[in-house]
């Protein structure tokens, strides 16, 4: 047993992070970690900071391993925001937090995961912490790549890479952690393009292989304009949909927790000077749910390239596993009806909307014009 046991296919980074882990010649203060959607980058961070504060290098046993991995650590924190973007306030307070010596543990990790979703502005008031951090302090940043960072940030780091691990070893990870059928999660992790949590989701959830399955029969349905207009406005509705059952509930919780906290009861009329804490806390939900439809529709599209993907593997007669087996009646008939030139247009379509999308593009109006774009052209 070991902390790096659900880091699958990083031999490399787990050799270079866990040499650091034991050896203090390897180690530095602070850590930049890059690899895809999907890679594994914060089971890596967190596997990396168990190991940190582990006596034995991350026996995976110990209480140390154990409250880290679950987040419970008293000098573990990680940032993983559900906003658009990470507050350069939430910045500030992690700095405060670094400066302060460990409590139980042999460092003060600041795991953040989400790097690359910092305004400049935001990172340069973390650049002095990581040029000059306490001799405790370790910050380990997550973002997909290195350019998603300034580079006044990556200099002051030491890159560890992560690549797509295996669609085997990703099913293998699934049967072991969550008792599913091999079949099954073979096919999910395909499904995934080997991203551990998203093939852990539909290996494990039915409604959510519907989901997909539905999505990537859009491509099929498309025939005209009117057509594509009506898909695009289904796929910006589901998002919004499966945004609020996501966060309607906690939303509720929190504003509840808020008011208690406030002394206000239930009923009760909120006093003018509280206000303002309430609508920062409804500006906050609002941005966690416009993040999550935004993380639905893009992986909605992600799905449509892996489908595209397929259908040019076919028409090229290239020697590699289909992404989608179960939608390979629908990859056969899209590539006899269609060719190569077409398919890779459309998956140029697919790439401008997610663009779009980034750029805070209405996201009906950069999904119609993608839509549109699938369309057979006569």
């Amino acid at each position: 047993m070991s902390v790096w046991d659900d880091v699958v296919g990083q031999p490399d980074a787990v050799r270079t992070l866990s040499r650091a882990a034991t050896d203090p010649a390897a180690m530095t203060h602070a850590w930049l970690l890059t690899g895809p959607p999907g890679s594994g980058r914060s089971v890596a961070a967190r596997a990396f900071a168990a190991a940190l504060q582990c006596d034995q290098g991350g026996c995976g046993a110990c209480h140390a391993c154990t409250t880290t991995l679950a987040g419970t650590h008293p000098d573990l924190t990680v940032v993983a925001t559900e906003k658009v973007v990470i507050q350069i306030e939430e910045v500030r307070e992690l700095i405060g937090t670094a400066s302060r010596t460990p409590s139980s543990g042999r460092f003060r990790v600041i795991v953040v995961e989400d790097a690359d979703r910092m305004a400049e502005r935001t990172t340069n008031v973390l650049l002095k912490a990581i040029e000059e951090p306490p001799p405790h302090t370790v910050w380990v940043l997550c973002a997909p790549s290195a350019q998603d960072v300034l580079p006044t940030i990556r200099s002051r780091c030491r890159g560890v890479v992560l690549r797509v691990p295996p669609a085997e070893a990703v099913a293998e990870l699934v049967v072991r952690r969550d008792g599913v059928d091999p079949h099954v999660a073979l096919t999910a992790a395909r499904a995934a393009q080997s991203h551990v949590g998203l093939a852990r989701r539909l290996a494990r959830d039915p409604a959510a292989r519907e989901r997909r399955a539905a999505v990537l029969e859009i491509a099929r349905r498309i025939r005209g304009v009117p057509d594509a207009v009506l898909a695009a406005g289904e796929l910006v509705d589901v998002a919004k949909a499966e945004a609020t059952a996501a966060t309607a509930e906690r939303d509720a919780a929190e504003k509840a927790e808020l008011l208690r906290a406030l002394g206000v009861g239930e009923g009760e009329t909120l006093p003018p000077r509280l206000r303002s804490q309430l609508k920062q806390l409804e500006d906050d939900q609002k941005r966690r749910a416009t993040r999550h439809q935004r993380d639905v529709l893009d992986r909605a599209m992600v799905d449509l390239l892996s489908l595209y993907r397929d259908v040019l593997v076919v028409q090229l007669g290239a020697d590699v596993d289909l992404v989608n087996t179960e939608q390979a009646a629908t990859v056969r008939a899209l590539a006899a009806d269609s060719t190569p030139e077409q398919t890779v247009r459309r998956m140029d379509a697919i790439g401008v909307a997610r663009e779009r999308l980034e750029g805070n593009v209405a996201p009906l109006l950069a999904l119609e014009a993608m839509t549109i774009a699938l369309r057979p052209q006569g």
